[in-house]
C-alpha cells in the first residue's frame, strides 16, 4: 500500500521506520527538538501540507499532520515545494544541500542542524523506505 506524502497516514509511518532503525538511533542519540515539514504548492500538488515529527534522542516519539504551522510548536520549521521534497526523497538532493542553496527554506538554529548531518541522511533514508505514492 502506497501513502500520499501530505498525509498523517505518511508521516507516521516515517515516525515508526525511524523507531525502528539503529542507524538512525545512534546517529541523532544526543538530538532535541522537533520539525515541522511544510509542503508547499507547486505544479505537482495544489495545497499547503503541515507533517508534524517529533524527535528526541534517537526516537520518534510523536508525529501528525496537523493543520497549520502554529498548531504545534517546534524547534525547526523547513519549507519546500512538494516537487522538492519528492528530489528529497528519492534521493537526488541531499537535505543539508538543499538548505545550504536554499531550495529547503530552515528556520531555527542551522548550526544545531549542520552538527547532524548523518541524522538527517537516516531520516532521509526512512522516508525513501515509506511506499510514497506521488499522484
Amino acid at each position: 500500500m502506497t501513502l500520499r506524502l501530505a498525509s498523517d497516514a505518511w508521516i507516521k509511518e516515517l515516525s515508526r521506520r525511524l523507531n525502528e532503525s539503529n542507524s538512525y538511533e545512534r546517529a541523532a542519540k544526543d538530538w532535541e527538538g522537533d520539525f515541522l515539514f511544510v509542503v508547499e504548492p507547486d505544479e505537482e500538488f495544489d495545497d499547503t501540507a503541515y507533517l508534524y515529527l517529533g524527535l528526541h534522542h534517537g526516537k520518534s516519539p510523536s508525529a501528525a499532520l496537523v493543520n497549520s504551522e502554529d498548531e504545534r510548536e517546534t524547534e525547526f520549521v523547513i519549507r519546500a515545494p512538494y516537487g522538492t521534497w519528492r528530489e528529497v526523497i528519492e534521493g537526488e538532493l541531499d537535505p543539508i544541500q538543499g538548505i545550504m542553496t536554499r531550495r529547503l527554506r530552515l528556520s531555527g538554529n542551522m548550526m544545531k542542524v549542520m552538527r547532524y548531518p548523518k541524522a538527517a541522511q537516516e531520516i532521509v533514508a526512512c522516508c525513501a523506505e515509506v511506499p510514497t505514492d506521488w499522484s
